[in-house]
């Protein structure tokens, strides 16, 4: 596979400065991909070269609170009105009318909310391992597991303890979670290291939970999805159950539906070539 030189630059979105990498030949096709937590943009690095070499404009950005774009302080900086006002604003910065949007675990919910707020602007809709915001409430109080499995959600609404935790011993807790939760060898050592390089810039560990913080000041996103939309889902996720992609496609009117038995929350590092291959029949679509 050929590789291809990212293109680092930051964008200003009115009120702060994000990363965003783009790669792959500046006339074409725009696909923006969003990362969850505790992520940043290098956990697209198995599909970008995939899509740069299919004729894609790949555009990766660090969203707010990650790895180098900015921190604003405040919880309500984070809410899915922001995060999807930060999607707008990259996409107008690039000069980019409408795109293909794909996200995974917050970066997914974030792309669901674009989903409902922006089909004049998306082409396709890609989601990996995410539920739709108006779901996971629902399925949760309904389903006892996944309301155990969400519990840590919880833990992080509390101020300063979870940062304290989280970056104790350089993150040995994220740096764990991510490799307990994934199969052997989805996430390098080298990696490893950079994700504790982006863990400790100042402020990251309060901008990445209060993502989770700002969850109370959810809107209603209750439109119906009518921008095609393909979900992909590992069925060994530890923290979300199959249930939530069910429900989560009830509230799309073209939807489409990949599961990956052996993979995990991680699908997207774990099976790229499958994840490629779908990602790359369904956007040519």
């Amino acid at each position: 596979m050929v590789s291809h030189a990212p293109e680092h630059r930051f964008v200003n979105t009115g009120s702060i400065g994000l990363h965003v990498v783009q790669v792959g030949p500046a006339e074409g096709r725009p696909v923006m991909l969003l990362h969850g937590f505790p992520d940043f943009w290098i956990g697209w690095r198995r599909q970008i070269d995939a899509l740069a070499t299919a004729g894609f404009r790949v555009i990766v950005p660090d969203q707010r609170g990650y790895n180098t774009s900015d921190k604003p302080k405040a919880i309500r900086e984070y809410t899915l009105p922001k995060l999807v006002g930060d999607v707008v604003a990259i996409a107008d910065a690039l000069g980019i009318g409408r795109f293909h949007l794909v996200g995974h675990d917050w970066g997914g919910i974030v792309a669901w909310a674009a989903g409902t707020k922006l089909p004049h602007r998306l082409e396709r809709l890609v989601i990996l391992n995410a539920p739709h915001p108006e779901v996971l409430l629902a399925h949760s109080l309904r389903s006892p597991t996944q309301f155990l499995r969400s519990s840590y959600a919880a833990f992080f609404q509390l101020p300063l303890l979870p940062e304290a935790f989280l970056g104790a011993g350089r993150s040995a807790l994220l740096a764990r979670a991510l490799i307990k939760s994934s199969r052997t060898e989805a996430f390098t050592a080298e990696e490893i290291a950079e994700y504790r390089q982006a863990w400790e810039r100042p402020g990251a560990l309060t901008g990445m939970l209060n993502w989770y913080r700002a969850l109370r000041f959810r809107p209603s996103l209750k439109e119906r999805i009518t921008t095609p939309t393909l979900v992909l889902w590992g069925m060994q996720d530890q923290a979300l159950e199959y249930g939530l992609a069910e429900r989560s496609l009830a509230l799309c009117n073209d939807r489409g539906l990949q599961t990956f038995e052996k993979a995990t929350h991680w699908v997207q590092r774990e099976e790229a070539s499958a994840v490629n291959a779908a990602l790359l029949a369904f956007l040519d679509g």
